[in-house]
């Protein structure tokens, strides 16, 4: 169940006027862009943007990361599950409160076909 990769979530209030600093520090494009429910989000690098207006965003700023894994049922087992598992544009996700106070959304890509 090892992660595959983490994004820090960065919480924004405009995406068009945060990608260029992101892009500018991550060296690359943004590689996917999306929305889901009332947010508008963008990875790019090791990076989540996450725009919305302040009650859009309001649920999601106590999450602390979003980790990219290749088996979300494998890590449901991890925590106590506070959201999902969920279809998602990207696959299915799930956020989890850990012990400890962490909280983590997991997210498994899945092709288009099996979403």
């Amino acid at each position: 169940m090892p992660a595959l990769a983490t994004l820090a979530r960065v919480y924004v209030d405009d995406l068009d006027a945060a990608l260029p600093t992101f892009t500018a520090l991550a060296g690359e494009e943004p590689r996917l862009r999306f929305e889901y429910r009332d947010l508008q989000l963008a990875g790019v690098g090791s990076f989540l943007l996450i725009a919305g207006t302040p009650e859009a965003l309001a649920p999601y700023r106590a999450t602390h990361a979003t980790v990219l894994v290749d088996s979300l049922d494998a890590v449901l087992g991890t925590g106590t599950v506070l959201d999902g598992p969920n279809v998602v544009p990207t696959g299915r996700n799930a956020t989890l409160l850990h012990p400890g106070g962490a909280i983590i959304e997991y997210v498994q890509f899945l092709p288009a076909e099996e979403r």
